[in-house]
C-alpha cells in the first residue's frame, strides 16, 4: 500500500469529475497520477472537506456518517483504494471500534470524502497504482487523464479476454 494525497480536483474532456491521488513521497513532477472518476455530489463534498467552498448549513451525509462513528466510539483508522475490477475501483474503510477492527467495503470517492473529515490517510494498493497510475509530467497528465477516460469509457469485458 502507498501513501496518497489528492493534488487536485479537475474536470475531463466530457465534462466530468476527477479526483486526482498521487503518493505523498512523490515530487511534483516526478511519480505516478492516479485519477479516479467520481460523481458532482461526492466532488462537492470532497470540495467541502479541503474547505474550497462553503459548508452547508445541514450536514452532508458524511457529516452524518462521522458523527454515527463518533456516537458508537468507533474511529476512521485509514482507507485504501483495493482494487480495480472492470475498470471500476473498490474500497475499503477500516474502523477502530470498542469490539475491534472492522473493514468495511465502500467506494473511493465516499472513502475519500470520509477520511478527509477525519483526517485519516489513504492508501492504493500498489498493483493498482501500477495498473492505473500515469505519468506526473507536466506535458503529459493532462492528456494522459483524457486517454484514460475515453479507455474507460469505451472498454468492455470482452476485451481482455483471450
Amino acid at each position: 500500500m502507498t501513501q496518497v494525497r489528492i493534488t487536485t480536483l479537475a474536470v475531463d474532456s466530457e465534462g466530468e469529475p476527477v479526483v486526482i491521488l498521487k503518493p505523498v513521497d512523490d515530487a511534483p513532477g516526478h511519480g505516478l497520477l492516479l485519477p479516479i472518476w467520481i460523481g458532482p455530489m461526492e466532488t462537492a463534498a470532497i470540495l467541502i472537506a479541503m474547505g474550497a467552498t462553503d459548508q452547508p448549513t445541514r450536514p452532508l451525509t458524511y457529516d452524518l456518517l462521522v458523527n454515527l462513528l463518533t456516537a458508537c466510539e468507533a474511529e476512521v483508522e485509514r482507507v485504501e483504494v483495493t482494487q480495480l475490477v472492470e475498470g471500476t475501483f473498490h474500497a475499503a474503510i477500516t474502523l477502530r471500534t470498542p469490539s475491534g477492527t472492522r473493514i468495511v467495503d465502500a467506494r473511493p470517492s465516499d472513502s475519500i470524502a470520509l477520511a478527509l473529515r477525519v483526517g485519516a490517510p489513504t492508501f492504493v494498493a500498489d498493483d493498482v497504482l501500477s495498473a492505473a497510475g500515469i505519468p506526473d509530467s507536466a506535458e503529459r497528465a493532462e492528456q494522459d487523464i483524457a486517454e484514460f477516460g475515453e479507455f474507460l469509457d469505451n472498454v468492455e469485458p470482452e476485451d481482455f479476454r483471450n
